[in-house]
């Protein structure tokens, strides 16, 4: 059987997009990837000129393609660079993460920072979890993490003096978070999915996420083709979380409907400014820790009250 050719040049294929049904040969495959990253920052203005960029970095695939990404773009928006690990304190799952997040910002020549949970609210997110269970509250470890990692670097950022966050988020992240926040009726999140950030809030660091329109796999074969070294633990506590079942179907759905993940996340984008306007309120800053929040006690607070734990 005769191997496909590249729809670009005629080389010979490697992968076929299902959303385009176009062959890619490695070459063309890889530029395409960096021409949809250029792409969505230049559409969404995600840099302007002497920003420090903070990259959240997990030593996973999407943040070393995205670390990768901007160093090798930074000089067309002549941003400055640098990368944080959060060690969430999860035993022998975070610890291969950092080294190879260090490894990478080492070849890259970015400095690399490290904080923890231990560090900043004095205990690890195992020790969180057990606090919990013994509390009997209805929470999974999962609704911790994200709430007590957020802000982490968001503090981080406003230490280190960046100017934005980027973020690893690729477009199956994206679809399952939309998909999340309609289950459980969270609008203002909705209002809030998107590449960039909308508004600016004073004591927050903007978030961009220039990975948001590029799908998992394609993520994973550009790492491979690059060099990257692959490192994908998941985490202990993923299977009892929502996004674990969501992330199943969405697949299901996306392989029987190509698309659909496109689709999705592309409704947000349209709906996210009628859904912003609508909103009530402004934000503040949190009664207990100073930090931006539209209630008046922050979501990490309470989370941190509910568990006894005081910063």
């Amino acid at each position: 059987m005769a191997q496909a050719t590249c729809s670009l040049c005629r080389a010979g294929a490697i992968y076929r997009s299902p959303y385009s049904g176009l062959f890619f040969c490695a070459r063309c495959f890889k530029r395409s990837v960096e021409d949809r990253v250029r792409t969505t920052i230049n559409r969404f203005k995600l840099f302007s000129p002497s920003d420090r960029v903070l990259v959240a970095a997990s030593g996973g695939k999407d943040s070393a393609v995205l670390l990768r990404s901007i160093v090798k773009l930074e000089s067309r928006w002549g941003v400055e660079v640098m990368a944080l690990t959060v060690d969430e304190g999860v035993e022998g799952y975070r610890e291969r993460g950092i080294e190879q997040a260090r490894r990478m910002a080492e070849e890259l020549r970015v400095p690399h920072y490290v904080t923890s949970f231990k560090e900043e609210y004095g205990y690890t997110l195992e020790e969180i979890q057990c606090i919990a269970s013994r509390k009997g509250l209805p929470f999974n470890a999962c609704t911790f993490c994200g709430v007590l990692r957020r802000r982490l670097i968001n503090l981080k950022a406003r230490r280190l003096g960046a100017t934005k966050v980027a973020t690893g988020h690729n477009l199956d992240d994206e679809a399952q978070t939309a998909f999340i926040n309609i289950l459980r009726g969270c609008v203002d999140r909705l209002a809030r999915l998107r590449a960039g950030p909308s508004r600016a809030w004073e004591g927050f660091v903007p978030r961009v996420k220039p990975l948001r329109y590029i799908p998992e796999r394609e993520v994973a074969l550009y790492a491979y083709l690059t060099g990257v070294e692959m490192y994908e633990d998941e985490c202990k506590f993923v299977e009892a979380s929502l996004r674990h079942e969501v992330r199943w179907m969405l697949n299901k759905l996306d392989a029987r409907h190509p698309g659909v993940k496109y689709a999705l996340v592309s409704v947000v984008d349209r709906l996210a400014p009628l859904l912003e306007g609508g909103l009530k309120g402004r934000v503040g800053f949190c009664k207990h820790c100073g930090e931006p929040t539209s209630r008046e006690i922050c979501r990490a607070c309470e989370v941190l009250e509910e568990l006894g734990i005081s910063t």
